[in-house]
């Protein structure tokens, strides 16, 4: 990553003039060409420039949180949404249907019956 503050991988900087990513990419091209393994070259960036170079952090230390919170994050709303679905059905099911008294549909009931009747 280039470490001017564009948050842009090392050869996709665009900021006109960026000494940083000229100079960092001049770097990585002389040590490629000494034959330097890719573990020290990073190493090297890392020490030089800090963790910013890094396009992931590495899964140790806190870093490990920035790994498991977009996996942890959506199941953790999909359970919650879950739950407060099934609770609301729960709640609509056990409340009354309708505020009718037991003494009107009693009357409707006899009128209908006798209404059958006639």
């Amino acid at each position: 990553m280039c470490v001017c503050g564009c948050n842009q991988g090392l050869v996709a900087c665009n900021h006109v003039g960026c000494t940083y990513s000229h100079d960092m990419l001049k770097e990585l091209d002389d040590r490629i060409a000494r034959g330097d393994s890719d573990d020290l070259i990073l190493q090297s960036f890392v020490q030089e420039y800090g963790p910013n170079v890094l396009s992931e952090p590495p899964i140790k230390g806190f870093n490990w949180v920035a790994w498991i919170v977009p996996v942890i994050a959506p199941l953790g709303a999909c359970y919650i949404l879950w739950e407060a679905a099934r609770r609301w059905r729960r709640t609509a099911a056990a409340a009354p249907t309708s505020n009718v008294s037991t003494e009107l549909i009693a009357r409707a009931q006899r009128e209908a019956h006798e209404d059958d009747n006639e």
